[in-house]
């Protein structure tokens, strides 16, 4: 299946399969928290994405070489204009700051590290 190819998953399921760490420390929990808080609702549980819906973050591409910890940022405070996916625009997402991004996205990586995205 392609980036953008998931009509064969019906709506609203995981668009990939998230392989999680054994054990999740403190931090990663707080910062896994911030992620159901604020980002589960569009792009799913253990960041698996959701069709229809929003894309998965554990996905090659947003790995860090391609997209930074800033990208996240930005994407956060200013919205994303579609261009991987065919999900539709990315509105910005309110109520969280540049630190809280940043929480949020070391618990993005940690879950990339465990699927093989470094």
């Amino acid at each position: 299946m392609g980036a953008s190819d998931t009509s064969d998953l019906e709506s609203g399921a995981p668009i990939v399969e998230v392989s999680l760490p054994a054990e999740l420390s403190d931090r990663a929990q707080m910062r896994k928290r911030a992620y159901e808080a604020k980002c589960a609702e569009c792009h799913g549980k253990n960041a698996a994405g959701q069709n229809g819906v929003a894309p998965p973050l554990v996905h090659k591409i947003y790995e860090p070489n391609h997209h930074s910890d800033m990208a996240f940022v930005m994407a956060a405070k200013n919205g994303v204009r579609a261009h991987h996916w065919n999900f539709g625009n990315m509105p910005p997402v309110e109520g969280l700051t540049d630190g809280d991004v940043k929480l949020i996205a070391h618990y993005v990586r940690e879950l990339q590290r465990e699927n093989g995205i470094n």
